[in-house]
């Protein structure tokens, strides 16, 4: 059964979500130098306890009903093509096209029927 595996906050200043962040939660930031994106992978937590840890990008878009104004929760899936198609037969819409994150997987964006947001990753440390 695929499960979620990671979150992603959408901000137009970084910095200033990563000291809001870092002050409420306590959250620890640290820069992902794999790709060309502005990238922060997020710790909310000490390994082996319950939840999963998250990252945070620059918002793409201005806020109009066009960019991502939320967390993103991301599933894990087998098979990123068939699972996209899969989506879009049960009424999905392809909110940013299938694109690689160098050394971890394929990654796509979809809204579901209800216009919420969510990412599924294929696995594959040779995505380029």
């Amino acid at each position: 059964m695929p499960r979620v595996i990671h979150f992603e906050v959408h901000a137009d200043d970084p910095a200033r979500a990563i000291r809001f962040y870092e002050t409420l939660f306590g959250w620890q930031f640290t820069a992902w130098g794999g790709g060309e994106v502005e990238y922060w992978l997020i710790k909310t937590g000490e390994d082996g306890t319950p939840g999963i840890n998250g990252g945070l990008v620059r918002r793409r878009g201005a806020i109009d009903g066009q960019a991502v104004i939320a967390y993103v929760c991301t599933v894990d899936v087998a098979e990123l093509a068939s699972t996209l198609a899969k989506a879009k037969q049960l009424g999905a819409v392809e909110a940013v096209p299938t694109r690689p994150i160098p050394g971890v997987g394929w990654l796509a964006y979809v809204k579901d029927t209800e216009g919420n947001v969510f990412g599924m990753m294929q696995a594959d440390s040779k995505a380029r």
